[in-house]
């Protein structure tokens, strides 16, 4: 009798690809469609995960593209206000659509309804990245006075930029009931205030988080012709939902959306790959050791663990031995603290203590 599973490589078996591999051990990397080298520009944006490749980036020497890198600052000042977190200042980009609506904003001319909130101590901050200056701004006109700053450095992030790896993280969101602008933070939490008559919650489906991510994809394909594209999903589970019902519920949910999303964007883009670094973390061979205590926040020993799959595959010329362990805080790099990760969502977190 023959059968089609017959010829399988060992990779497309869970018996040989998992239950029989150590768990340190586990590669779910299969034929990486490109590779990067020490020159090639690698730019960064997304969720909180996002920011350990950066940080690995960096630490082995390569080609970390920062544009808005606040070089005329001190480098304690620098950490401080968020300068090297990611390529561009923007802080977390938790949904799909607010880097759509971002990518809008820089090379469409896209208009936000609300331009700055207001905080409780009279400082203001941008709504669409309202914990990425901690002393807050004096007025509203500082607030789009850095903003359009700051969206120079994301065109130049965009435009420059060889290869982007975005880490999808969120499917809910709050936004704007005006324009339909996405926050990464509902309104009130880090400023401004919440007004159901200006303001609605949305948990977004797999069909807009699909559109949005290949529009995307296909508008930064046209003002950057050489881009290439590393989509990975965030491992960490949602800190809070908004849905009525429990919050593991609602991370599945999430989690699911993304992943289908982002192997729409592979299946219809050769430029385009796909990191499993949730399937990494997330893998029952390890038990939920890959987990802190408080079974959300990412050990640093499941970071090595996905950090040394990707550069066993992703970098050029890379030799990594199956178990080596590679420490993703060393050396410090020049910007971001060493084992620093800053996740706007903890505010939701802070806010209903």
């Amino acid at each position: 009798m023959t059968n089609p599973y017959a010829t399988s490589r060992p990779h497309q078996m869970w018996r040989r690809a998992v239950s029989m591999v150590e768990p340190h051990l586990l590669d779910p990397v299969v034929a990486p469609r490109f590779q990067i080298d020490a020159g090639t520009r690698v730019a960064t944006a997304g969720s909180c995960f996002a920011q350990h490749i950066a940080r690995k980036i960096r630490a082995i020497g390569f080609n970390y593209h920062v544009p808005e890198d606040g070089s005329d600052l001190p480098d304690a000042l620098r950490r401080e206000k968020n300068f090297g977190v990611f390529s561009a200042r923007y802080g977390n980009i938790y949904t799909v659509e607010q880097l759509l609506q971002l990518f809008e904003e820089v090379f469409e001319g896209r208009i936000r309804a609300e331009t700055a909130w207001r905080r409780p101590d009279g400082r203001y901050v941008d709504p669409y990245r309202p914990r990425i200056e901690p002393e807050g701004y004096g007025s509203e006109d500082e607030v789009i006075a850095a903003r359009r700053e700051h969206l120079g450095f994301v065109e130049r992030t965009f435009r420059e930029a060889e290869l982007l790896i975005f880490t999808l993280g969120l499917t809910e969101a709050w936004r704007s009931r005006i324009d339909g602008s996405v926050f990464p933070l509902a309104p009130g939490v880090s400023g401004g205030d919440y007004d159901p008559e200006r303001h609605a919650f949305h948990n977004f489906t797999v069909g807009e988080v699909t559109a949005s991510l290949i529009d995307f994809i296909g508008r930064l394909r046209r003002v950057n012709p050489e881009v290439r594209v590393l989509l990975t999903v965030s491992p960490v589970p949602l800190i809070a939902t908004y849905e009525d019902r429990h919050v593991s519920t609602s991370t599945t949910y999430s989690k699911a959306v993304l992943r289908v999303a982002a192997q729409a964007a592979f299946d219809a883009f050769d430029f385009v790959d796909y990191f499993p670094s949730y399937e990494i973390i997330t893998s029952s061979a390890t038990g939920g050791l890959y987990y802190e205590e408080d079974h959300r926040e990412v050990a640093e020993i499941g970071v090595a663990h996905a950090m040394r799959c990707f550069v066993r595959h992703y970098v050029a010329g890379a030799v990594v031995p199956p178990a080596a362990a590679i420490a993703t805080d060393a050396p410090p790099p020049p910007l971001a603290g060493p084992k620093e990760v800053v996740c706007d969502e903890e505010a939701m977190d802070a806010a209903n203590i």
